[in-house]
């Protein structure tokens, strides 16, 4: 077997309609309710279904807790602007900028966390001198 890319990841968290403010607003990543009132976030061509605590859809992991996650989102926007459009949203930064290597290379990155703690990297990746 070869897994091709990720579809969807699942977040337990302790507020619905907060944590879908805080990813709609400051990530710009779309509602989506779908069978039984069940909610997601959209972006590009995946999805974070959305498992609200103690009532999380079956199967699911072995101890789902909110505030245990660490997600690294990449985006075309520059690390200035990043901390340009992050501060006028009022969200504090954890770290950052800093220096990380991604999964296709180096990447320029900024900590934040959602609601539930969930600690967030937004970063940049970095052009490969000769890559347009």
């Amino acid at each position: 077997m070869l897994v091709d890319q990720l579809d969807h990841l699942v977040l337990t968290v302790h507020d619905l309609d907060a944590v879908c403010r805080f990813y709609s607003d400051v990530l710009g990543m779309e509602i989506v309710e779908f069978a039984g009132g069940r909610k997601a976030l959209a972006f590009g061509s995946q999805k974070i279904n959305l498992h609200e605590s103690g009532s999380e859809f079956r199967p699911h992991a072995l101890h789902p807790t909110p505030g245990s996650a660490d997600l690294c989102f990449l985006t075309s926007m520059s690390i200035d602007s990043i901390v340009d459009y992050v501060t006028s949203c009022n969200v504090q930064i954890i770290e950052g900028p800093v220096k990380r290597t991604g999964a296709t290379g180096p990447i320029t990155s900024l900590y934040i966390s959602d609601p539930d703690g969930n600690l967030i990297e937004i970063a940049s990746p970095e052009l490969i001198p000769g890559q347009t």
